[in-house]
């Protein structure tokens, strides 16, 4: 069995998909992200690969 990793589990909304989005699936969405970078960081997981301040910024730019 691999290990699962971010990619695995990161949902790339575009900004039209996220429009089509009601507030509790775009809150469901936050919630489980949050939840994600969590554990995975709990386990160890290196962010190096990954500017999470940057990804969080963009999200907010785009209302997410």
């Amino acid at each position: 069995m691999d290990a699962v990793t971010y990619d695995d589990v990161h949902i790339n909304f575009t900004q039209e998909e996220w429009v089509l989005l009601d507030l509790s699936q775009k809150r469901l969405y936050k919630d489980v992200i949050l939840e994600t970078y969590r554990n995975l960081a709990a386990i160890g997981y290196k962010w190096e690969e990954y500017n999470i301040e940057e990804h969080c910024q963009n999200s907010r730019i785009h209302g997410r």
